[in-house]
């Protein structure tokens, strides 16, 4: 059994934020879109699309897969499409970001609580569905407080207003007297008081304030922003009773594990599935159609083996007989494409961002330095792997008539697009249900893995249910970009540099969704090359052509990972060279603290971010370099024995700042231990502390995991590393012993967190190895190296 190649899939489209940076600006709101006269629940539910329609409608009967108390009340108080307040005084908040560990699925809905005056305790979340209503629900980038924030404070802000005017105009005074506090609006100067629940009724029939009307809570009156709290699936997660995509169930569904191409483009030439069929348990063997033009978000193709459980599933798939065509990728060779990676950085690029003449400067400078550093393929390789069920209703005539979606994703617009395209529906008609995800990195916002349970469940006529294998997760994956960074600066008699030329060379990402693009995206470049914050006069920073071989994918922290650990490697390389401090000698580099890169000048993006709002700031930057080194001691770096030492790296990632100081001890052998790390962040307003301090720990075994260990290579096409074995990640032993974190109480706009604390580690680690041993690491992963030392 095959399924047709669906004309619409064959098209390159660009549905995610890898293409058109400007798709990861603030999400667009205007608060007169969802309000009318008079807002009831019925007239808010009317606005939602027939989607989320349905599935909140099966969330309160318990369906979906997942367990969500309560049920709609179609005569609650919904001023807005965030929160709504039923008259026994429930609140229920509407989440639409991803849970997958950041805590994000109760920090958002903490902002709105807190503007609300809402007691936490009478608070219910639910998860939205894909809705393009509800603005970017892409989480991803480490954009959910940024572009939320406000808007959920708004949100909370509007509902509070209107009982507060509720509660006036019940005691007939004015407005100005009444203010709600934890869950009841009371009068000034009187003991009258109204619970939420009583006003709801009178609220409702109120006209909906415009956001110039609203009053937010200033800074000392909030309640729960800047707090910890526990998450509101804590108690499930840890008693096993909260659902994960690889968790979802809908009724008869089968579950599918698929064959597909070794190599990226490849195809099946023929199949036989005698054996997989005589497995106990199989139902079908079904054949996926392969892409066409560019990989985007569509499946792979291959031969799907769908069983009564996973197991026979995967038994099944095991004892298929494929011959495949490779394709055009099948002499993709990774230690022979690093080699030409390297020779091209070597060579004279496209030019992005240049200042003053560096290339005149350091052809004609007396002293030179310069170096060349790389990072391999590297995978995401969630604990949960990609996973979803699809359940598509069809006519006779095989016309798709409904789609309903339960997935681990990131981002269920991007699911909604891609499936939509692929059943030949409109976004808004595929119900895409989130549930938690078992990590994700940026790997579930890629769904390929929804539209082949789509196309699944298509042809069956039954839900089926895609479960991707730890071998699939890693041979099929949306790589991280291998890279070549090359690096040179002219030098004063000081060893101060007066030109700074850096070139990088990757895939990339844009390659994923058109054919023929080769060359980094600005906004690829804008991390940790284009932006370099160093006060040099003379600059060239370039980029230069690499072909894709591979299906590339951010990854978390992008472009950072390889940028960062080159520019910070090199400083660090310099500084040595001319017998400073490394400390000292970044603190000049960067300028006076008063200084603010110019961004319009130097022609970054910042994002999308306001430049005034989000302004490069020097001073922030080497706030937390200062801050790391005092809380590490610094002072001692210099006296430390041969086998101790510290690193020291800094860098503006995803709009906030990271310093890092790590100390390793590194024995005589050349075993690596990672003794100590001090992250200071300034990343603005900070909502959760508990939970960014857990996703700065978390990106400090994540970065050690990469540089330690972080390798996929490919020979004749193929990933040579299936499964933990042999793609390694970060155990206990290998771990920071200590991690220790610093957050600056800062009143600054938010900005990212989870993304912002990998990018200074890798070269922090890497310099902190080079004082421990003096071998300087300019290639990752470190597994390669021989760190040994003698005395």
């Amino acid at each position: 059994m095959s399924l047709p190649t669906n004309p619409q899939s064959e098209q390159s489209t660009t549905v995610s934020r890898t293409v058109t940076h400007d798709a990861e600006r603030r999400a667009t709101w205007n608060p007169q879109s969802a309000r009318s006269t008079s807002v009831s629940r019925r007239e808010f539910l009317g606005s939602l699309s027939a989607g989320s329609l349905v599935l909140m409608g099966k969330l309160a009967h318990g369906q979906a897969g997942l367990t969500v108390p309560g049920a709609v009340d179609v005569d609650a108080f919904a001023p807005d499409y965030f929160v709504s307040l039923a008259p026994s005084g429930e609140v229920t908040i509407l989440a639409h970001r991803s849970e997958m560990g950041t805590g994000i699925r109760t920090s958002l809905p903490r902002v709105v609580a807190d503007e609300l005056e809402a007691d936490w305790a009478r608070v219910v979340i639910r998860q939205a569905v894909g809705d393009r209503q509800l603005g970017d629900q892409n989480t991803d980038g480490s954009n959910s407080i940024r572009f939320f924030f406000e808007r959920m404070r708004v949100a909370g802000a509007t509902a509070r207003t209107m009982l507060e005017r509720a509660a006036a105009e019940r005691w007939g005074v004015d407005a100005s007297l009444c203010f709600a506090e934890l869950h009841q609006v009371k009068q000034r100067g009187s003991d009258k008081s109204l619970s939420f629940g009583e006003l709801v009724e009178a609220a409702s029939k109120l006209s909906v304030p415009t956001e110039a009307e609203l009053k937010l809570k200033p800074r000392d009156k909030w309640r729960y922003i800047g707090k910890d709290a526990p998450i509101t699936d804590l108690d499930d997660i840890v008693t096993g009773k909260a659902i994960f995509g690889i968790d979802a169930r809908m009724d008869k569904q089968l579950f599918a594990v698929i064959a597909r191409p070794p190599v990226v483009g490849g195809q099946v030439k023929k199949y036989d599935d005698t054996a997989a069929k005589a497995i106990a348990g199989v139902v079908a063997v079904v054949e996926l159609p392969h892409f066409h033009e560019a990989p985007n978000f569509q499946p792979l193709g291959g031969i799907a083996v769908c069983a009564n459980s996973t197991w026979a599933a995967w038994q099944g798939r095991d004892a298929l007989e494929i011959e495949w065509d490779d394709g055009a990728n099948a002499s993709y060779d990774t230690d022979e494409f690093a080699k030409k990676l390297a020779a091209v950085a070597r060579k004279p690029g496209t030019v992005l961002r240049a200042t003053g003449k560096a290339t005149e400067v350091i052809a004609n400078s007396k002293k030179v330095h310069h170096a060349d550093y790389s990072v391999p393929h590297l995978a995401h390789a969630p604990m949960e792997t990609p996973c979803a069920v699809a359940d598509v209703k069809t006519d006779a005539a095989g016309k798709v008539l409904s789609c309903h979606v339960v997935a681990a994703t990131q981002n269920p617009q991007a699911v909604q697009q891609a499936v939509g395209r692929a059943m030949d529906l409109q976004p808004a008609d595929v119900l895409v249900d989130v549930t938690l995800l078992g990590s994700g990195f940026g790997r579930k916002s890629k769904p390929d893995y929804c539209v082949e349970a789509a196309m699944l469940s298509r042809e069956l006529k039954r839900p089926v249910h895609v479960t991707w294998t730890r071998e699939d997760d890693l041979q099929h994956d949306y790589y991280h970009a291998i890279s070549a960074i090359h690096c040179e600066a002219a030098l004063d008699e000081q060893g101060l540099p007066q030109a700074w030329l850096q070139r990088a060379a990757y895939p990339t990402i844009g390659s994923t969704f058109s054919i023929g693009a080769k060359l980094p995206a600005t906004w690829e470049a804008e991390m940790g090359n284009t932006d370099l914050p160093f006060d040099i006069e003379h600059l060239s920073l370039e980029v230069a052509e690499a072909e894709s071989h591979v299906r590339i994918g951010w990854l978390r922290s992008v472009c950072h990972i390889q940028q960062n650990f080159a520019v910070s490697s090199f400083a660090d390389e310099l500084a040595h060279l001319a017998g400073r401090d490394p400390l000292e000698y970044l603190l000049e580099l960067l300028g006076p603290d008063t200084r603010r890169l110019d961004m319009a000048a130097a022609k970054l993006g910042n994002r999308g971010a306001s430049n005034e709002e989000y302004p490069y700031d020097i001073g922030r930057l080497k706030n937390v370099l200062r801050r790391a080194a005092d809380r590490a001691d610094w002072k001692r770096a210099a006296s430390l024995p041969r086998g101790k030492g510290l690193g020291i790296a800094c860098a503006r990632s995803f709009l906030g700042y990271t310093g890092h100081v790590i100390e390793v001890d590194v024995s005589p052998k050349g075993q690596v231990s990672i003794a100590r790390v001090w992250i200071s962040l300034d990343s603005g307003t900070i909502v959760s502390p508990d939970r960014v301090m857990a996703q700065l720990q978390g990106a400090s075994v994540m970065a050690a995991t990469q540089a330690l260990y972080g390798k996929l290579s490919f020979k004749n096409g193929r990933a040579q590393q299936t499964n933990y074995d042999s793609y390694r990640v970060a155990t206990m032993k290998d771990a920071p012993r200590e991690i220790h974190i610093d957050i600056v109480d800062s009143h600054a706009a938010p900005s990212g967190v989870g993304e912002t604390g990998i990018a200074s580690f890798a070269p922090a680690l890497c310099n902190a190895i080079f004082a421990a041993t003096g071998k300087r690491i300019r290639n990752l992963p470190l597994a390669d190296h021989d760190l040994s030392w003698s005395s």
